[in-house]
């Protein structure tokens, strides 16, 4: 079934469509010269499916996947701002995906 993005969430929250997984993107800053350890240790951490080195504004992209929003924010909060070398993060929830 197709349903555009702006009408899945009100479906899911009125639980016509399945739960689905909650995913979030974690963009992270990290000190100088450590974007490429904090990226290898956040890939090693429970509920973190990706990581990459990016260029830009933050130096690491992180995708977190879990079953609430609850386990996601924990593992951000708990997990990925603990790694050394973070200095920062920012959260995105997903709220769609193609």
């Amino acid at each position: 079934m197709f349903v555009p993005c702006w009408h899945a969430t009100t479906l899911l929250l009125a639980g016509v469509l399945p739960e689905a997984m909650v995913h979030a993107f974690i963009m992270v800053k990290a000190g100088a010269g450590a974007a490429t350890d904090v990226c290898d240790e956040l890939g090693r951490l429970d509920g973190v499916e990706d990581a990459h080195v990016v260029a830009g504004r933050y130096d690491v992209i992180a995708e977190v996947g879990g079953d609430e929003v609850g386990n996601v924010l924990q593992t951000v909060s708990k997990e990925v701002g603990t790694v050394p070398g973070v200095t920062d993060t920012k959260t995105y929830i997903s709220l769609a995906a193609a």
